[in-house]
This record gives C-alpha cells, structure tokens and sequence, in this order.
C-alpha cells in the first residue's frame, strides 16, 4: 500500500490547526503532536528543520518516518482518526528504522494517552 495523498497533511491550515490545538509526546527521537480530525483514520506532516541537516539528511528522515508510519498503518497498530505532525528532535544523530519506528509507536501511544484524560 503507497502513502496516498489522503493519509497527508498538506495545507497551511491543516498544519496550523494542529499547532494550534495539539496534544504532544516526546522523546529522545521524535516529538509528535496529535490533534482528533474526525475522519477515522490518520493523516501524517512532517516538519523536519533546517537544524537537522543538509537536504539528503532531511529527506532520509522525511522517508524514514513516513515508512514507518505507512507500515504501521497497513498492519493496523494505527487506526483512530488524528492528524500528527511529527519533528526529529534537533542535534541527534541518524538512528536506524527500527528505533525510530518503536518511536513514533511510543509516542502515538502517549498521545492517545494522553487525549483520553
């Protein structure tokens, strides 16, 4: 299954109403911030600085995370309706996928943790 342009967030406004409203969970990999779409299912933007790298570091990163998030989604762990939006954290060195896959599970989880209080 490809990452289709219905599981992104690509406007302005889609990004500023999780900036604005958000719910975040960080770790030492990632932050994420969640907000409820009511779509019932979920949709991923990434924001990946300048302070990251040079351009092939950030597009690794960019296609890290959305890999990740694309197999999560297909095996299921990712099912309720929240538009993220998911930074690396700045001044850390490359991780392999698999740390940054249990990441973003992590932080998902505390997110709806979270949303549930």
């Amino acid at each position: 299954m490809r990452f289709r342009k219905e599981d992104r967030l690509r406007t302005k406004t889609e990004f500023q109403r999780v900036y604005a409203h958000h719910v975040s969970a960080a770790d030492g990999v990632l932050i994420v911030l969640g907000f409820p779409n009511g779509l019932g299912r979920m949709r991923l933007g990434l924001s990946v600085s300048r302070k990251i790298g040079g351009a092939v570091v950030r597009n690794r990163w960019k296609r890290l995370i959305r890999e990740a998030f694309r197999l999560d989604i297909l095996t299921g762990t990712f099912a309720e309706g929240l538009d993220l939006v998911v930074i690396p954290q700045k001044g850390i060195a490359p991780v392999s996928f698999g740390e940054l896959r249990k990441s973003l599970q992590k932080n998902i989880g505390r997110l709806r943790k979270k949303m549930a209080r």
